[in-house]
């Protein structure tokens, strides 16, 4: 049986308008204009237990929305959800017990307690035996390197520390569900390293299942075996990774710095997106030439000082699988 079951959840926001001006301004106290914002249309999915997810869309397709309904965070309009045998909504006291939950741009720590008295605190919450606690803390801990960490206030932490540190308060009652909300957002290069490795290392060691929001397919590469692709409140794609590249979304791109800022820069394999000075943005399918490969025929032709290889944005990985599925460009509209 399915740990996460879903079946075409609607949820629709009311989202006050804001006229312009000082008398606008005077309008809207007396009289709100509301406008009724569609964040979930018939959304629908299920996930076994074990799988590490991929839940990926622009800003204002619902993915927020739809982790707070599945964490009983907010009530659906209509639609049935069902996780871990829980209506998460109904059954919220003894349902969050069994899940952890990380919002990038929150904490679940208290601001000017040190990391220690918040896990001991939360251990009380979740009322998790001492030895349990001990040996759960202990564990997490070491594998997410934190100990230099326990005595500061968590208000004097940088975003990483705080996100390792949210990252191991959200599993120290040891649930089997974590529902990750944009964890690596900010995050400098190591700091995502070390949260992306220990991610990786919970689902295949422990078997915990993770649902992983993101707006960077460089995580989603490196952990998801399964992606589901949702924009405009709606589900666009859901399979395995290849998924994504049988929609021909397989582009990567190479951004060149070169010494010469007029130097003409042409390959066969590649697609000119954009040029700022000696800055060149190039798109290239790795199917037809690996990267490797084209990164040494162009610096053997051309004298470049910097050079760097990502994947394009998922903004516009979702606008392409709009045009490949017949719908408008999707709307960023707003997603409390």
């Amino acid at each position: 049986m399915p740990q996460i079951v879903v079946e075409d959840l609607v949820k629709t926001f009311a989202v006050a308008e804001r006229r312009s001006g000082l008398w606008g301004a005077v309008r809207g106290v007396v009289r709100r204009k509301l406008r009724q914002v569609e964040a979930l249309s018939g959304v629908g999915f299920e996930i076994e237990a074990g799988e590490l997810v991929g839940y990926v869309g622009p800003n204002g397709a619902g993915k927020s929305t739809t982790i707070k309904i599945l964490s009983g965070i907010l009530v659906p309009d209509s639609g049935r959800c069902e996780v871990l045998g829980y209506v998460p909504w109904q059954q919220r006291s003894a349902y969050v017990g069994r899940i952890g939950v990380v919002f990038g741009q929150r904490t679940q720590l208290w601001w000017d307690l040190p990391v220690i008295e918040s896990f001991d605190l939360l251990r009380h919450i979740y009322r998790v035996p001492e030895a349990a606690y001990r040996a759960a803390r202990d564990e997490l801990i070491e594998m997410l390197e934190i100990s230099p960490l326990l005595a500061t206030p968590v208000r004097q932490l940088s975003l990483g520390q705080r996100m390792r540190c949210d990252v191991a308060a959200a599993l120290i009652h040891a649930p089997p569900l974590l529902f990750l909300d944009e964890p690596t957002i900010g995050l400098d290069a190591s700091a995502k390293l070390a949260v992306r490795d220990f991610v990786g290392r919970l689902n295949r060691e422990r078997g915990v299942t993770v649902i992983l929001t993101t707006h960077d397919m460089d995580d989603i590469e490196a952990l998801c075996r399964r992606v589901i692709v949702i924009g405009d409140g709606r589900i666009l794609v859901d399979g395995p990774l290849e998924a994504l590249r049988g929609h021909g979304l397989s582009e990567r791109r190479l951004t060149l710095d070169l010494v010469d800022e007029h130097e003409r820069v042409a390959d066969p394999a590649v697609r000119l997106i954009g040029r700022e000075g000696a800055r060149v943005r190039l798109a290239f399918d790795p199917a037809e030439v690996s990267a490797t490969e084209l990164i040494s025929r162009l610096t053997a032709r051309h004298a470049v000082r910097d050079l760097f290889v990502e994947n394009p944005p998922i903004e516009e990985v979702v606008a392409r699988l709009y045009q490949r599925n017949g719908f408008d460009d999707p709307d960023a509209g707003d997603e409390p």
